[in-house]
């Protein structure tokens, strides 16, 4: 009989240590090709395996892929071989990164562990079922299909989704070492004291008295060594405190990386880490980072979604596409990333700490905010089992300087989530704020997203407003944004949640990559602009939109930041059609389509423009008085020269140009007046500035009569 155990995904059983001298960390890779085959159950072990597979990957990655694939029901057992190490070690862990939907684990046949979680790691022992050095050894790891996971564990339901491939889709990989081992480390940057608190855990601890533990940190990219020295530690626990003094600090802007190293007399362990502090203030309802005024500008990944995309292959899982990708968005002036309904690959993580972006790291949990589904739910999936998972995923990404915000769920109204996050917020040192969907916010210091849709009107309207006069009728007036946990989970006193706000959805305008509308935008073009419009026609809509509203709620400060939906998603022109898309029209190169990157980008520089612009038309040689906000995210002042002018075929039109300034922070209303052209036709109305060599502009569409 096979031997069983189970192992939870964090603490995963107790290490014996052994007398034999050990050595220091070894870790090598499993990633590469697996062998792989199918049966239809966890206790139908194949006989043979006739495809590959890479790891990481999904199961639709196998070679030779016949027929269709088997998402339901279905047991896909990935096979490969390695070889004892000869060095000396007295521990080997296997750790799965992520893989779905459960894991279980065969060394040599045993049973080695399992693992029901699908969005967090799997950690294991698996020492006792190794053979000898240098002799090899057969892994088996088996994942199953979503449709069999227990109801006490999250599934990653998205109703936006149609495939759940299985697969082991993050690094696999040994770990040799020594005792004491070091488990996991918690670094706790204290940017106020220029210090580092550092929480180690230890595995395999002696039985009796002090063991001595070394440490040293050293910056990422020279190698340079800041501090150095040593801690004696009784106990599972080591907290103690680092000097970091003179440090630099980590921002998008400048992300700064710190290695800290720990020793001990068998064991060596690393980790990079960020000094920065992040939270919100309930007072100013902003984000504050290093003690400083943030505002988020930014966009979101549904990686998972992209998993379903037809053109995606292994791109995921290309370190250099995935850097491509975040470039890409830095070059958007987004500081920001929403990593939504799920999790990308460890390495994402890695990129975002290097390149800068803040990262609000979003459990992939949909349940939306029907009742009834609700409650069926929450009988099985409670939540002490949630938290469960929370505290895997926590421990796994505490040390990256760019996930600042702990998202328990998207647009749900479940009690579980905000349960489960408070049983868990103590675990973080740091103290990152949670983020809790349409539900309640359980702490003044939390935001509440919000996701404005307003073009979503036009699913019951047809022409209402006509298109003249669509742009006065959303935004001439300064809107407070709505489909929140205001509107969806309001307090049983109806008192506002007073909560900083992010506005990390809004438009509601997708379009594919090949220029069609998506399931959920067609109607809304039809619906708002007219039907038999051309691809491009669409394309300029689209992206004219996105800018104005990109621009308007960044300009009146009604929220804590603004995040596009979505920078990374599928493209699914086929049965079953997607209903969201990014904006790239090719996705192996990562080029945007041309009018998005012409518009959008200026919607989001740090120094910005609003035309407070919303007439469809005006007469012929009028004098016109309107408004015009200069937005500057900075920390510091800004000053320079401010353009106007009206635009036709390339031509400029009447231009006027004067000095203005803007404090930091500040999103400042001018007074502008100008004079319309004589000659009748369509122009762009076009206010213009110069920030650090580029050219912002703020551009409304106008007809002169």
């Amino acid at each position: 009989m096979l031997k069983r155990a189970f192992f939870l995904p964090v603490l995963m059983g107790a290490f014996i240590a052994c007398n034999h001298p050990s050595g220091e960390r070894t870790t090598i890779s499993l990633n590469g090709e697996w062998q792989l085959a199918m049966t239809g159950s966890p206790t139908e072990q194949p006989d043979c395996y006739n495809a590959v597979v890479p790891v990481p990957g999904l199961i639709d990655l196998a070679k030779p892929l016949s027929g269709s694939l088997e998402l339901s029901d279905r047991i896909y057992w990935h096979r490969r071989e390695f070889v004892t190490i000869e060095g000396e070690f007295s521990i080997c862990r296997l750790k799965i990164n992520k893989a779905k939907y459960f894991t279980r684990i065969y060394i040599n046949g045993n049973y080695a562990g399992e693992n029901p979680y699908c969005f967090t790691p799997t950690e294991t022992d698996i020492t006792s079922y190794l053979n000898p050095p240098g002799e090899t050894n057969e892994i088996v790891i088996a994942v199953g299909s979503r449709n069999n996971l227990p109801p006490t564990v999250v599934d990653g339901s998205d109703f936006e989704k149609d495939f759940y491939y299985p697969g082991i889709y993050d690094d696999v990989m040994l770990i040799y070492s020594g005792t004491p081992y070091v488990n996991n480390v918690q670094c706790v940057p204290m940017v106020e004291e220029q210090k580092l608190r550092v929480q180690a855990e230890f595995f395999s601890i002696p039985v009796e008295g002090e063991f001595p533990v070394k440490y040293w940190v050293t910056e990422l990219v020279s190698g340079k060594q800041v501090a150095s020295g040593s801690v004696n530690v009784e106990g599972k626990i080591a907290d103690f405190e680092i000097s970091m003094a003179g440090c630099s600090l980590w921002t998008p802007e400048a992300p700064f990386l710190y290695v800290l190293e720990l020793q001990t007399s068998a064991d060596h362990y690393s980790t990079r880490f960020g000094m920065r502090s992040f939270r919100f203030d309930p007072e100013r309802k902003l984000a504050l980072l290093n003690g400083k005024p943030y505002f988020f500008r930014g966009t979101n990944i549904c990686i998972y979604r992209f998993f379903d995309d037809p053109v995606r292959k292994d791109l995921p899982w290309k370190s250099d596409w995935a850097a491509r990708l975040h470039n890409q968005f830095k070059s958007m002036h987004w500081n920001s990333i929403r990593y939504c309904i799920g999790f990308p690959p460890e390495r994402w993580y890695e990129i975002a700490d290097s390149i800068g972006f803040l990262i609000a790291d979003e459990f992939p949990i949909w349940f939306g905010s029907n009742p009834e589904v609700i409650d069926s739910l929450q009988q099985e999936l409670t939540a002490k089992l949630l938290a469960g998972e929370y505290t895997a995923w926590m421990r796994e990404r505490w040390n990256h300087p760019s996930v600042v915000i702990w998202d328990a769920q998207n647009e749900s109204v479940a009690n579980i989530t905000g349960d489960a996050m408070q049983m868990v917020r103590h675990l973080d040192l740091s103290g990152r704020p949670w983020e809790n969907g349409w539900a309640a916010p359980r702490a003044a210091t939390d935001p509440i997203e919000s996701h404005p849709y307003l073009y979503t009107h036009f699913f019951a309207h047809r022409f209402d407003p006509p298109k003249e006069e669509m742009l006065s009728y959303f935004f001439d007036t300064i809107r407070i944004p709505h489909n929140d946990a205001n509107e969806r989970d309001p307090s049983a006193d109806g008192a506002y949640y007073e909560n900083p706000v992010l506005i990390n959805e809004y438009c509601w305008l997708w379009m594919n990559r090949d220029g069609s509308p998506t399931r959920l935008t067609e109607p809304i073009y039809n619906n708002a602009f007219g039907e038999g419009l051309s691809s491009d026609e669409m394309y300029e809509i689209y992206a004219r939109h996105l800018a104005i509203m990109t621009e308007y709620w960044r300009a009146h400060r009604t929220a804590a930041g603004v995040q596009h939906f979505c920078g990374l998603g599928y493209s699914r022109t086929e049965e079953p059609r997607g209903e969201t898309c990014d904006n790239f029209i090719d996705i192996d190169e990562l080029v945007f389509e041309p009018r998005f990157e012409q518009y959008v980008r200026s919607s989001f520089a740090p120094v910005g423009l609003m035309l407070d612009v919303w007439d469809h038309g005006f007469s012929a040689g009028s004098e016109q008085e309107r408004h015009l906000f200069l937005v500057n995210d900075l920390d510091h002042s800004w000053e320079g020269s401010l353009k106007l002018y009206f635009e036709r075929k390339g031509e400029k039109i009447l231009p006027l140009s004067w000095r203005a300034s803007a404090e930091a922070f500040e999103s400042k209303k001018l007074d502008i007046r100008f004079i319309t052209p004589e000659e009748p036709g369509t122009y762009d109305l076009v206010a213009e500035l110069d920030h650090d060599g580029e050219v912002v502009r703020s551009v409304r569409q106008v007809v002169v009569k």
